[in-house]
């Protein structure tokens, strides 16, 4: 049985997630991620998430976060989208808050 690696800290995953290949930051925006060089937009239905890790905040639970390790369906794109987690914004389309609500 292989087992998922786990990290003790945002910037830790972050790292981890680089050395995989996950190399594109990338925004939320009401119906899409975009990278944040503006490189690439991925709709809902044009990424899958292939690992998510949550953080709880030591001190403030409003601390809390998630991070995605996200592939592109269109070609070899990777990158790491970092949200907080049960906090999304109105504006967020349905199909948006259903793919990143794990």
């Amino acid at each position: 049985m292989r087992q998922m690696e786990a990290y003790d800290t945002l910037v830790h995953g972050i790292e981890g997630l680089r050395k995989q290949g996950y190399t594109k930051d990338f925004n939320l925006n009401n119906n899409c991620i975009e990278a944040s060089d503006r490189s690439c937009k991925l709709l809902h239905n044009e990424f899958e998430i292939d690992k998510f890790f949550r953080f709880e905040g030591e001190t403030n639970p409003a601390d809390s976060s998630i991070l995605y390790a996200i592939s592109s369906l269109k070609d070899d794109t990777k990158g790491v989208l970092v949200n907080a987690y049960g906090i999304y914004s109105d504006d967020m389309t349905d199909e948006m808050i259903k793919k990143l609500n794990l």
